[in-house]
């Protein structure tokens, strides 16, 4: 029996090349819909067709009809805009079912301040927080903070826009060692009259749980510990490893009990900085969109998209039980650059004292790990990788040409 076709938006990431392949491997035809002609996913072996995205025109304008085109009946977005956008539009569109989550649930996730309320209620830790507020006396309340502390927007799409129009990028999270760094970080957004939330540091490390919800219930669950980020002081992970589900499963009760309280259907990874030396697991936020980690979980075993359209699409019911395999997994060009920074530039990088030695050893060994697979690369679809390398290639030699050779 042929599958429906299903349309991943956003196939220009691993993450989307990641969707591609958990459906292809499964039989599922995949239309990709890239920004750009060399998109990561074009060269996919699992890519059954692909497209690009117009320039100008909204989603809602020119989406109907790639959908009507494509025979469609399945719809996947990895952009956190994209999700945005399709919270707005229907549940189905020409026959085609938007498996995106619906907009009170996303608005809820996307606004930190409302999802860690929730969590708090739940029993589940949360950092204390600062929400600056214009009329307050700013340098009297940083001097009662516990340094360093971290600045993150509650609502980052929300703000992105309004960024752009002052010049400002989207930092998705920035530290303070002292009451005049912080000052100065929230003096930046003056003219805006909006500023992040500010949190202290929590120690530990990234943990992070991931859960397919279904009826309010998990179908399928994952979890990792990051071991290594960029920025190297607290970002994406470059380096992740699973987390057998027979640990954590205390948490793992309160991460379900919290999506289910959102009222979330489909994947979701909740987010923590855990801590085992006083076993706080501080909740950072809830992804609700399909996280960067995902090769990891695709590696492991753990089918996030195939779970949902296995749900949606084919009207299975019923948990996912698949054999997990433990793995690490490396996204190696960011962490090559990681690796860099911490041998070179490691005075630069904040609340973090690195073995240089250690560092480069973990690097090296990685490619002896028999548990080692990589973000991109995969031995029965390699073309994406080399596609990314020869890129990555032309544009350093087009950067290092002098003006005069152009």
């Amino acid at each position: 029996m042929k599958l429906p076709t299903a349309i991943v938006l956003g196939v220009d990431t691993p993450i989307g090349l990641t969707v591609i392949r958990e459906l292809g491997r499964r039989g599922v035809p995949v239309h990709g819909i890239g920004r750009n002609s060399d998109a990561l996913g074009r060269t996919s072996r699992y890519l059954s067709g692909f497209s690009l995205r117009p320039e100008g025109p909204t989603l809602a304008q020119w989406l109907p009809e790639r959908i009507f085109h494509t025979g469609a009946r399945a719809l996947f977005a990895i952009a956190e805009d994209d999700l945005v956008a399709l919270a707005a539009l229907p549940e189905e569109i020409e026959g085609c079912r938007i498996l995106t989550p619906r907009k009170p649930q996303l608005d809820l996730v996307l606004d930190k301040s409302r999802t860690l309320a929730l969590a708090a209620g739940l029993g589940i830790d949360v950092p204390e927080s600062w929400q600056p507020l214009a009329g307050e006396d700013f340098a009297q309340y940083a001097e009662t903070l516990t340094y360093p502390v971290v600045a993150k927007w509650a609502d980052p799409p929300a703000m992105a826009r309004i960024l752009a129009d002052h010049g400002l990028p989207l930092i998705k999270a920035e530290h303070a060692a002292s009451p005049h760094a912080l000052l100065a970080l929230l003096d930046r957004y003056a003219a805006l009259r909006e500023w992040p939330i500010v949190q202290p540091f929590c120690s530990g490390f990234g943990f992070a749980q991931m859960l397919h919800m279904a009826g309010g219930k998990p179908s399928l669950m994952f979890q990792h510990k990051r071991i290594h980020e960029w920025p190297a002081e607290g970002g994406f992970s470059t380096l992740c490893e699973s987390v057998p589900l027979r640990r954590h499963t205390h948490q793992m009760e309160r991460s379900a009990a919290l999506l289910a309280a959102i009222g979330w259907e489909g994947p979701a990874m909740v987010e923590y900085r855990h801590d085992p030396k006083t076993g706080k697991y501080w909740l950072m936020e809830v992804n609700g969109r399909f996280w960067g980690s995902l090769p990891l979980a695709l590696h492991c075993g753990a089918e996030f998209a195939w779970e949902q359209y296995r749900h949606r699409i084919l009207g299975e019911s019923g948990p996912a039980r698949p054999r997990l395999t433990d793995r690490r997994a490396r996204f190696l060009v960011p962490e090559t650059r990681r690796l860099f920074t911490v041998l070179f530039k490691a005075q630069s990088i904040p609340n973090f004292k690195p073995s240089r030695l250690a560092e480069l050893t973990s690097y090296l060994s990685g490619y002896f790990d028999p548990r080692l697979r990589h973000f991109i690369y995969t031995a029965d679809d390699p073309r994406p990788f080399f596609q990314d390398l020869g890129g990555i290639i032309h544009r350093t030699l087009r950067r290092e040409k002098r003006p005069e050779d152009l």
